[in-house]
């Protein structure tokens, strides 16, 4: 394990905390002023000492500043309503990479209240040996499952080939977005193709389905397939509550 590089810009693992709005992970409507959704989260970069940014629209000046450090940065965005929040923190990344992209060697985008991060990625070689590889996280079930043939329903019907890509990838693993991460080549990539899909093809979508992990998988497999890592290192057994893996990364519920 080496000592973490930044001597070409600096390694940050980055998130968004949109509240006062449905919250589709959480089944609830996130109060505006609370850190509770994000302490594990930046609880898991300080004792790793790593740096974090978080997105936010409500928390409130006073509290920002009792809850950053040298380890977490906190940023406060307008959300458009227009978008799911689930959706719209592509946009807020896009963003971000466009304007401070120069200043960053790798990023991961993860969610916030239900991720913790175990291990330092880019330490590990797995990481920092494969700089054209998309990381992220997956679950237990193939592709083929009847929860994401219904969240899919929108784009299968604004997408040209996005059945084709199902019945292509339909035996192997669920990908899940909650983790995405690489070098700013790749996550610049990444991020702009996922926010050119939703805001093309997503932003009539009238279902009740975000089409966040659709969009996701359908480009993971169809642009990364030969470049994509997902599972161990990455990530403990999604939904398992693992917490002495030492292997993985992350883990995600």
């Amino acid at each position: 394990m080496k000592k973490e590089d930044t001597s070409a810009g600096q390694n940050l693992i980055a998130a968004c905390l949109i509240t006062g709005v449905f919250d589709v992970n959480r089944t609830e409507i996130l109060p505006d002023n609370d850190p509770e959704p994000f302490l594990a989260w930046a609880d898991s970069l300080r004792r790793l000492q790593l740096r974090g940014v978080l997105f936010h629209n409500n928390l409130s000046p006073a509290l920002c500043e009792s809850m950053e450090s040298a380890h977490l940065r906190l940023v406060r965005i307008s959300y458009d309503t227009r978008w799911n929040p689930n959706v719209y923190r592509y946009t807020i990344y896009h963003e971000f990479l466009q304007r401070e992209g120069p200043q960053i060697a790798h990023v991961f985008f993860t969610d916030v209240s239900d991720v913790v991060v175990l291990k330092n990625p880019f330490t590990d070689p797995d990481f920092y040996l494969h700089p054209t590889t998309l990381f992220c996280g997956d679950e237990p079930k193939n592709l083929d499952n009847d929860w994401m043939k219904a969240h899919s329903t929108h784009l299968r019907s604004q997408i040209a080939d996005y059945a084709q890509f199902e019945e292509k990838w339909k035996d192997s693993p669920l990908l899940n977005c909650g983790i995405i991460g690489g070098s700013r080549a790749v996550m610049t990539e990444c991020i702009g193709a996922l926010h050119h899909i939703h805001t093309q093809y997503n932003h009539n979508n009238t279902t009740a389905y975000t089409g966040d992990m659709g969009a996701f998988n359908y480009l993971a497999r169809t642009r990364f397939s030969d470049r994509l890592r997902h599972g161990v290192p990455v990530n403990t057994v999604f939904k398992a509550y693992q917490t002495s893996d030492e292997t993985c990364w992350f883990r995600h519920k």
